[in-house]
């Protein structure tokens, strides 16, 4: 509707233009909004307060120039002039209802785009130490990550995932120290207990396993430990994999998959470390000040000028991004989108600078960013803080196994990445309208099992053996709801290009409301069968873009509850 609106504007400033009244040029495409209250119409433009001083008119009087040479057509049935220029537009019911024949005719295909172009874009996202279990945070970065993804497949985008860990370091360093300690029967409470390092119950677990000459299998690597407790490098790489089955375990509970993990110990390894700082210096953007190397990031941007390798030798920890992120643009990604949390944002600038320091082909501004807030697990009005295997945070295993995936990722993904975001424990347990996957899922559910009844009831039914009845849908509760499914492709479309997968949970929302506002005021299958049929159209139109929805959200949709 909103495409045929669009045409219907042009339609008339063109005539403006022949009319004379707009002066020769080109005509900027009319922006057409769907307004907030129903009041005021479905659809508003500003175009009038846009051409007005080209006009050489008040914005209201060449409103209703546009208006009156709007061409004959089906789709508007009222045009009303507000404010200083806006002309809203009342859809026709008509027109309003086709949307379900779009929706039902499409299929899957509905809100689809081509806008990828089979180009490739690489999302890392998670990229967690594998130092211990994944914490809630790195939850919220896999569930946003994962329906990035979804989301760009869906626009036609050839989509890579990758996780990045970091194999290597101090942290690594402190993991093996750690899990030697317990080997050695030292507690934490000990003061030879190693400084930094990790308390958790896992690091029992992981020493015990090592103890036991186990073999552990991650997705990367398969170690079979040797049990000599004097063999740091051997705890370490058992240690490190050991973490990763972990971390592999909770992903698979979380449904999300990468199609390759890469490890920051092999940029060491193939000396692309080495090789960055030495084109870097080569291209003359590095200087050595105090007995450190220094790279000018001030010339691309930062507001001060970053020590990449420090004077009592080793880099600073943004020199292996930089080399990661040029093998990123070696291996043909010309767009990359990194989701990670908050902390990494002084590492924006820096990365970027180094990468324009490298290769001048690398666009400014690339990679993409996405950073994620905090998130607070809250139970009985209480902050959750702790969790025993951790024993410093809340894991996502703790919320997975307490209030399931579906709630988990929805929860996750609900509020824009850039706030903060406070879990519910008991909101999301909860069976009521106010916990917003409950809702979503049960309108699915209702519709589902409307469906076989209606499958019961009649012969050879389809969902598009209504179609042919869609005119019979006249009353306020239908229209509305037809109105909101209609928007589906805008807001998914809009999501993708500003990479904010929230705006599909909160749209979820709104047709969940208007379903079950219709639902509640008329009768699905009525003794008037045609319209049973076309009621039952509508149904199915609202079931697949429910359905379409929770999957780009990694929800799942169920039939029933």
């Amino acid at each position: 509707m909103k495409d045929q609106v669009v045409e219907l504007i042009g339609g008339a400033v063109s005539q403006l233009l022949t009319d004379g009244v707009l002066t020769e040029g080109d005509i900027p495409t009319p922006q057409v909004d769907h307004t907030r209250d129903p009041s005021h119409g479905d659809l508003a433009t500003n175009i009038a307060m846009v051409l007005a001083k080209r006009a050489g008119m008040a914005p209201r009087d060449l409103a209703a120039a546009i208006v009156e040479r709007i061409p004959t057509n089906t789709v508007i049935s009222r045009c009303d002039i507000a404010g200083p220029g806006f002309i809203n537009f009342h859809i026709s019911q008509a027109s309003n209802i086709q949307i379900v024949e779009k929706i039902l005719e499409s299929g899957a295909h509905f809100g689809r785009t081509d806008d990828g172009a089979g180009k490739r874009v690489q999302v890392e996202f998670v990229s967690a130490n594998p130092t211990g279990p994944l914490h809630v945070g790195h939850g919220r970065g896999a569930a946003i990550g994962d329906a990035l993804c979804r989301l760009l497949d869906n626009a036609g985008w050839s989509v890579h995932s990758e996780f990045y860990y970091n194999d290597a370091g101090q942290q690594i360093s402190n993991l093996a120290l750690s899990v030697k300690a317990r080997l050695d029967e030292i507690e934490p409470t000990d003061e030879r207990w190693p400084k930094d390092g990790y308390q958790g119950d896992y690091i029992k677990e992981v020493a015990r396993a090592y103890a036991n000459c186990e073999t552990v299998a991650a997705a990367d690597r398969t170690i079979a430990a040797s049990g000599n407790a004097e063999d740091l490098a051997d705890i370490q790489a058992f240690s490190v994999a050991w973490l990763r089955r972990e971390q592999d375990h909770d992903l698979k509970a979380f449904d999300v998959n990468f199609d390759c993990y890469f490890l920051e110990s092999s940029l060491y390894t193939s000396d692309a470390v080495e090789h960055t700082v030495n084109t870097l210096i080569a291209n003359g953007h590095t200087y050595e000040l105090d007995d450190a190397l220094w790279l000018r990031t001030t010339d691309f941007g930062d507001d001060k000028d970053r020590v990449m390798r420090k004077r009592e030798g080793g880099y600073t920890y943004f020199v292996p991004d930089v080399a990661y992120h040029l093998n990123k643009w070696e291996r043909g990604f010309e767009r990359v989108i990194n989701e990670q949390g908050a902390d990494h944002h002084s590492t924006i600038t820096r990365v970027r600078a180094g990468l324009q320091g490298l290769d001048k082909n690398i666009p400014d501004g690339w990679p993409d960013y996405v950073l994620h807030q905090m998130v607070t697990v809250m139970r009985d009005g209480e902050e959750v803080k702790l969790s025993k295997r951790a024993g410093s945070y809340v894991t996502l295993r703790d919320l997975i196994d307490e209030v399931g995936r579906d709630a988990t990722r929805f929860f996750l993904t609900a509020r824009a990445a850039t706030s903060q975001l406070t879990f519910d424990i008991d909101l999301a347990l909860s069976k009521s309208n106010e916990n917003p996957v409950y809702y979503i899922q049960y309108a699915h559910a209702r519709i589902c099992s409307v469906q076989r009844k209606a499958a019961e009831q009649f012969d050879s039914w389809t969902p598009k053996s209504g179609l042919a009845h869609l005119d019979k849908l006249n009353q306020d509760e239908e229209q509305a709801l037809a109105l909101v499914l209609s928007k589906y492709p805008e807001v998914v479309a809009g999501a993708t290009k500003r990479l904010e997968p929230h705006a599909v949970a909160n749209y979820l929302r709104d047709v969940a409301a208007a379903f079950h506002s219709f639902y509640n005021a008329h009768k699905i299958i009525d003794d008037d069968v045609s319209l049973s049929l076309a009621r039952l159209a509508l149904a199915a139109a609202t079931q697949q873009v429910i359905a379409r929805g929770l999957h780009i959200l990694g929800v799942s949709a169920p039939e029933a509850m």
